[in-house]
């Protein structure tokens, strides 16, 4: 202490826990904005070369001609997709915080994670065929081999990782209804869930209602993300 008699500083160099957590909202809130573009992104450009609505003859000439550029970078967005919408889970089960339920966060968080494995799935095999033709390592030349991988990657998207993204839309409704989020979110949640899990076709845009949905819980983050992280005792 100097002469002076003045205490020493004792501010601590780093933020504190509650000033930290300000601005863990926001930042999901942009992760769940980035999952919703690259998925959108993702699907249009490999719907170019490997769509339901072509043949497969035509997917074999998309492949192996310059349309395979534009499937290669849809196939190359699925894992910052992936990784973007793990952020998304983060964010949402923080906001939550203490209040969050074992049962419906168990399934939430294993229903998310089961979402972005089938995500992965359905991305290698029709990675497969994308990768594989553009940089020569196997070239095909098999209608029924082109068939059956677009066939096996179809399913793991639009059958499997969407019953799981309903899933988690049910568990999600229903955890920030008992959180007094705007009953906007859990309402459409519910609806959407409904259509992604009793659906039985390969309609392509259906598959798009989920990143819609995060997108709309990530603005309603963005919004109100600072307000609710400053106050944790309620939602």
């Amino acid at each position: 202490m100097g002469a002076s008699g003045r205490q020493p500083d004792k501010t601590p160099a780093f933020k504190s826990v509650a000033e930290r957590g300000l601005t863990t909202p926001r930042a999901a809130g942009v992760a769940g904005i980035v999952f919703a573009a690259l998925f959108v992104v993702a699907i249009v450009l490999l719907r170019q070369a490997v769509g339901v609505a072509l043949d497969t003859q035509t997917v074999m000439e998309r492949l192996t001609g310059p349309g395979s550029t534009q499937a290669l970078v849809g196939l190359y967005a699925i894992p910052f997709t992936g990784i973007a919408f793990l952020w998304f889970i983060g964010v949402v089960r923080d906001r939550i915080g203490d209040r969050e339920d074992k049962f419906f966060a168990t399934v939430f968080l294993g229903s998310g994670l089961l979402f972005v494995a089938m995500l992965f799935a359905a991305a290698a095999t029709l990675g497969g065929l994308i990768a594989g033709s553009r940089f020569g390592i196997a070239v095909p030349t098999n209608l029924a081999t082109v068939g059956f991988a677009r066939s096996v990657g179809y399913a793991f998207l639009f059958v499997y990782a969407a019953k799981a993204a309903g899933v988690f839309m049910l568990a999600t409704s229903t955890i920030v209804r008992r959180s007094r989020w705007p009953r906007w979110i859990s309402l459409s949640g519910v609806a959407i869930a409904a259509v992604l899990i009793l659906s039985v076709s390969f309609f392509e845009p259906i598959v798009l209602l989920f990143p819609l949905w995060v997108a709309a819980i990530s603005v309603h983050v963005l919004v109100t993300g600072g307000r609710r992280a400053s106050a944790r005792t309620g939602l």
